[in-house]
């Protein structure tokens, strides 16, 4: 391992035991968990989200599953270490592993370990199915990253992944003015075009989905004289929008905020 991302990874254990933001960060994270949250809930974007992550995942009762930056798990996460035949979470944070392995204690073929996925100590690989919600932007060196999960993966294995993209202009703006006094920024690079691209040059991008294009802008419908019910219903619209059109327009996709992508392992030539 590399010094530099030695040093990234204790700063992101320690980080993570505390969750210790400076106050610029705790200032963004509040407006924006305030803000975008509770929007995506009333809008249904998370319910859309979970539906279409675990429609991804199939059958898993015959696949090895690797949950990547899994921490203490998620709701999906339980779900993959219930089903699959072989389940393994992987997170720098130990405080987040010990509490994960605690809820998988009795589930057969499931566990959790302190790893970090580059190194050569994290010797597994064939799995059928990698799951990185929120994960694969933390990777500095997209090339690495990408060479990692090839290696990792089994013939027809699948990505299936969860992403802050950094595309729309204001968004870009709002990320850029932010960063200098960012508690995580060097573990922190949301989705640019040029990354976007090279996952989709790597691997068969099978499905992608991506949130709050048109539908970011449903905060400003609130000073409108409208109903709650109108503000309501065109925010949902908006979502619909973002949801049909990302899946085939570059430039709506490019437009939204977050993307899911389902990638699969290229056959060898």
């Amino acid at each position: 391992m590399n010094k530099e991302r030695e040093e990234i990874n204790k700063r992101q254990r320690e980080f993570y035991q505390n969750f210790d933001k400076n106050l610029p960060s705790k200032i963004w994270s509040y407006f924006r968990n305030r803000a975008l949250n509770s929007l995506k809930k009333q809008i249904g974007v998370e319910q859309d989200i979970y539906d279409l992550h675990k429609s991804w995942f199939g059958e898993l009762s015959q696949k090895k599953v690797l949950d990547l930056g899994c921490y203490a798990g998620n709701v999906l996460s339980m779900h993959l270490a219930q089903h699959s035949k072989e389940y393994l979470g992987i997170d720098l944070s130990p405080k987040g592993i010990a509490l994960f392995n605690r809820r998988l204690e009795n589930i057969p073929g499931a566990r959790a370990e302190v790893m970090d996925f580059l190194s050569e100590e994290f010797k597994e690989k064939d799995f059928d199915l990698i799951y990185a919600y929120g994960v694969l932007h933390h990777f500095k060196d997209v090339d690495e990253l990408i060479n990692t999960l090839l290696e990792k993966l089994a013939v027809g294995g699948e990505i299936i992944s969860y992403d802050p993209l950094q595309t729309s202009k204001p968004i870009k703006l709002l990320r850029n003015i932010y960063r200098p006094f960012q508690s995580d920024r060097d573990w922190e690079w949301p989705f640019s075009k040029k990354t976007y691209y090279k996952f989709e040059k790597a691997f068969e991008m099978k499905e992608r989905r991506a949130v709050l294009g048109k539908a970011k802008w449903s905060a400003l419908i609130g000073f409108l004289p409208l109903s709650e019910e109108k503000k309501l219903t065109k925010a949902r619209a908006w979502h619909q929008e973002d949801w049909d059109m990302s899946a085939s327009s570059d430039e709506h996709m490019f437009s939204c905020m977050h993307l899911s992508m389902r990638m699969a392992k290229k056959p060898s030539k």
